[in-house]
């Protein structure tokens, strides 16, 4: 296995000394998402089983406490703030929006993130294999494959002319996934369009302009909780538009969508969890 698909798949790992957080006896995971607990309940449900295999159960020897932003990323920085004050043994941070708030907020408590993009890049350590300071995680690289997709759209639907890419503009990923994914389609020879959309009310409008644009195919940009917590949806959509769509998840593909590429979060959740285990 090459170093880059090790590294996108088990994560970059630090350890800090164990008696920073020795004086509490039952530690305190603060959980921060971009995303809302009605739709990403599936991993919260792989970062307790994760926990569990590790030896920590919530209730007995752990407790956690969770924030959302529910896809409102200027709640972030306060979300954080708030556990940060409550002196938690360890924040989990698990969307990009997340880990930058986090690491802005604290070098001293622990920060284990997931995220699709490179962690060096956002700021977020400093190399893969030394993250130094105080934040670790894992990361899929699914910012990276975004180009990927439209290679695969294009041997998917060969007659296809014009490819249409969904984006939310608020999110810090968002551009280098546009920048990739518009370099590809041009070596393609593809015409390109942009859709955004900052919340679920804009989903419909969006591929409702895909059609408009005449766009042979959609493909989604894996980097972002809001479509990653609506995948079923965003398949439906793409079903009901009879638009061919790509997306990072396969429960999108079972819902509508024409195919899945992307790397596992349920896997990045359990990891996390792994490495919390190491530095509470």
């Amino acid at each position: 296995m090459r170093r880059r698909e090790f590294i996108g798949s088990i994560g970059v790992i630090a350890t800090w000394p164990l008696a920073v957080r020795a004086q509490q006896q039952t530690p305190v995971i603060g959980f921060v998402s971009g995303g809302s607990p009605g739709t990403l309940g599936y991993l919260v449900n792989a970062f307790r089983q994760g926990l569990s295999d590790t030896g920590y159960v919530e209730g007995r020897n752990v407790a956690i406490e969770f924030r959302w932003a529910e896809g409102q990323y200027d709640r972030l920085p306060s979300l954080v703030a708030d556990l940060v004050q409550r002196r938690v043994s360890v924040l989990a941070a698990t969307t990009t929006p997340g880990a930058l708030a986090a690491k802005a907020a604290t070098n001293s408590i622990p920060i284990v993130f997931a995220t699709d993009g490179d962690p060096v890049q956002l700021g977020l350590v400093a190399s893969l294999n030394r993250p130094g300071g105080n934040v670790t995680g894992v990361t899929q690289l699914n910012v990276e494959v975004g180009s990927k997709r439209v290679e695969l759209a294009h041997k998917l639907i060969p007659a296809a002319r014009a490819i249409a890419l969904l984006v939310n503009p608020a999110n810090p990923l968002t551009q280098p996934v546009l920048n990739d994914s518009q370099a590809a389609a041009r070596a393609l020879g593809l015409q390109f369009h942009i859709l955004e959309a900052r919340n679920e009310g804009d989903f419909d409008e969006a591929f409702k302009a895909a059609t408009d644009v005449h766009a042979d195919a959609v493909i989604i940009a894996s980097a972002d909780p809001l479509f990653g917590s609506r995948a079923e949806q965003l398949g439906a959509l793409a079903l009901h538009h009879r638009l061919p769509a790509i997306y990072q998840f396969r429960r999108f593909a079972v819902a509508g969508g024409l195919a899945s590429y992307g790397g596992n979060f349920l896997d990045s959740c359990i990891a996390k969890s792994v490495f919390i285990r190491a530095v509470s």
